[in-house]
C-alpha cells in the first residue's frame, strides 16, 4: 500500500530533485472533477507500482508557488491534473488528464 506525502514547500522539490531512485508527483486541483477522477483512477491501480517509489501529492490551489517551482525545476509545462515520474532528479514521464496511468509508471520503474 502506498501513501501520499503532501507537498507544501519548495524545499521538498529540491529534495526530490536531489534524491536517488523514483518519485511520483501528482498535481491535483481540488476544484476540478476531472482531476479528482484521475487521482482516484491512479490510486485504484497504483499497487502495480513497485514499493521503492515515493509518492508526493500537491494541492495546487493552495500551493501555486510550489506548482510553479515544480514546472521550473523539472522543465515541464504546468497542467492539472498532472503526474510526473522523477528518476534520479530527472523527469522521465509527464502525463496529464486521461493519460495518467499507474501501469505506465510501473513499466518505467
Amino acid at each position: 500500500m502506498h501513501n501520499w506525502t503532501d507537498l507544501n514547500q519548495t524545499s521538498q522539490i529540491d529534495s526530490i530533485k536531489n534524491a536517488e531512485g523514483y518519485s511520483v508527483i501528482f498535481k491535483h486541483s481540488t476544484r476540478c472533477s476531472i482531476s479528482l477522477m484521475a487521482k482516484r483512477s491512479f490510486e485504484r491501480d497504483w499497487d502495480v507500482i513497485p514499493g521503492q517509489v515515493s509518492f508526493y501529492f500537491l494541492d495546487l490551489i493552495n500551493h501555486r508557488d510550489v506548482s510553479a517551482y515544480i514546472a521550473e525545476t523539472f522543465k515541464v509545462y504546468h497542467e492539472s491534473p498532472q503526474l510526473l515520474l522523477i528518476k534520479d532528479g530527472e523527469c522521465i514521464l509527464d502525463a496529464s488528464h486521461s493519460d495518467i496511468s499507474a501501469d505506465e509508471v510501473a513499466e518505467l520503474v
